[in-house]
């Protein structure tokens, strides 16, 4: 009986005590100015078994929490920038509102056609007072702004930003010919690849290395295939809609006379046609009818094919298990590959030069770098790692685009400058080159002498000064 009472007795006053400490939130507003220790009071409040009975028990904890007052974000100002790419509406919303929504400052992203790119940065640079303080812009477009002295000198820059694995060939192209002054610093790429069904590596020749391959072990592949499975296997995009006259342009012509004008009628050249019209008879014949190579790569009418990433970018996403990407072959000259290159540079007169080349460090940060090619499509021209939520097939093209650009012997071909809109015509002229070699099969110095009198016309009546892979000239470019 005694210890009910005294049980009881115990129940009552825990009860009592509950009630009278329930706990309160009480809301203390302090302003803390500095790093600080404070004194943090919180009521506890807990439920406990006591034979079987519930029982609250409520206590008070003092505890000591440091505060720590976060940095101040630096803000750099209203940032100009004037961008002939991410011009669609849809891609200009998303460069607002997710590539550029953290930088520290208040980004302007304009977006406009070249033309107006240049009259705008040209008016500003003869007045004297300009009102864009960043440009974003295709390689070609650079070399006017360069010729009226527009471009402010980031040499420095580029310096601090050595570390962000931009590819020593990239950077060699922002110097726009000079020795030692960084006009732009690449932003973004495109470009184009080689793709392969896995079936078709039980047919790689001895020894080659599927990330390292020449144009010989191309040619032995193909001959391999057709050899055991009796078809051809390999695909180029020679259709009307395709693009072949790229891969003439900036892959197959770099690779064997290291440039792509200058060379075009070389010894040099007469040895690649002779390649390329070796390697044809392993070529799909209904080549001539495809444009882009994924539908191919997909139904498996071929099993290694050529073309832009963009025309490739389905066979990767639908069937990334099925297929590798392949960086471009070398040659006697060099691995030739043609970059679709951005770059990113100040206008001499930019209003806030702080805040532009903060801009350009925040634009080639790793996450602004992912959300670029996840929003715009263009793959980085850093380093960066592929996070895991960049699709696997995005990935694969990625890590081969990469791993193209940074090979040292890269050699990268630019798209053709200085032409304006003539620039069609040199297009039709390597495809009429490559009819007439190929399909045709008219004697290979003959044509080469006739298409290349056609070229350097065009280069003379247009003044268009050679361009990378090719040297520098004064005047227009000369075809030998």
């Amino acid at each position: 009986m005694r210890k009910k009472l005294i049980l009881v007795a115990l129940l009552l006053v825990l009860a009592l005590v509950a009630v009278a400490c329930q706990p309160q939130t009480v809301e203390v507003t302090r302003v803390v100015t500095q790093t600080e220790t404070v004194e943090v009071t919180r009521v506890v409040t807990e439920t406990i078994e006591v034979e079987g009975e519930p029982v609250v028990v409520t206590q008070v904890v003092v505890e000591t929490v440091t505060v720590e007052v976060p940095a101040e974000q630096p803000d750099f100002g209203k940032v100009v920038i004037l961008s002939t790419q991410g011009v669609p509406v849809e891609e200009a919303e998303k460069m607002r509102g997710i590539v550029l929504a953290d930088f520290p400052g208040e980004p302007e992203f304009i977006g406009v056609e070249e033309p107006v790119l240049l009259d705008r940065v040209l008016a500003e640079a003869e007045a004297g007072e300009g009102s864009v303080d960043v440009v974003i812009a295709l390689h070609g477009t650079f070399p006017t702004l360069q010729a009226a002295d527009a471009l402010m000198d980031l040499s420095d820059l580029a310096a601090e930003l050595s570390d962000r694995g931009i590819p020593d060939a990239f950077m060699e192209l922002g110097k726009l010919g000079t020795e030692d002054t960084q006009y732009y610093i690449p932003l973004m790429q495109a470009t184009y690849i080689f793709a392969a069904n896995k079936v078709a590596l039980d047919y790689l020749p001895e020894g080659a290395d599927p990330d390292a391959l020449t144009w010989d072990d191309i040619y032995n592949w193909a001959q391999n295939i057709a050899n055991e499975t009796g078809e051809n296997k390999l695909g180029f995009p020679a259709g009307d809609r395709g693009l072949m006259h790229r891969f003439l342009e900036g892959y197959i012509y770099p690779s064997f006379t290291g440039g792509m004008v200058s060379n075009f009628k070389s010894e040099e050249a007469v040895a690649m046609w002779e390649f390329m019209r070796n390697l044809w008879q392993y070529t799909n014949p209904q080549s001539t009818t495809y444009a882009f190579m994924q539908e191919q790569l997909l139904s498996e009418e071929v099993w290694v094919a050529f073309d832009h990433t963009a025309r490739l970018k389905d066979a990767f996403e639908q069937r990334p298990d099925d297929f590798i990407a392949l960086p471009s072959p070398t040659g006697p000259a060099g691995l030739g590959f043609m970059p679709v290159i951005v770059g990113v540079g100040i206008p001499k007169n930019a209003p806030n030069p702080e805040g532009a080349m903060e801009m350009i460090r925040y634009l080639l940060e790793d996450e602004t770098q992912i959300n670029i090619l996840r929003e715009i499509g263009f793959f980085p021209a850093t380093g960066v790692e592929f996070p895991g939520f960049v699709s696997t097939g995005i990935r694969l093209e990625g890590e081969a685009v990469a791993k193209q650009a940074a090979s040292p012997n890269a050699l990268p071909a630019l798209l053709p400058v200085g032409l304006g809109e003539r620039g069609g015509e040199i297009n039709k002229i390597y495809r009429d080159t490559f009819t007439r070699i190929i399909l045709n099969g008219e004697d290979i110095p003959t044509v080469l002498e006739e298409e290349g009198a056609k070229l350097q016309a065009l280069l003379e009546e247009t003044g268009a000064p050679c361009w990378p892979p090719d040297p520098p000239s004064e005047g227009a470019c000369q075809v030998r």
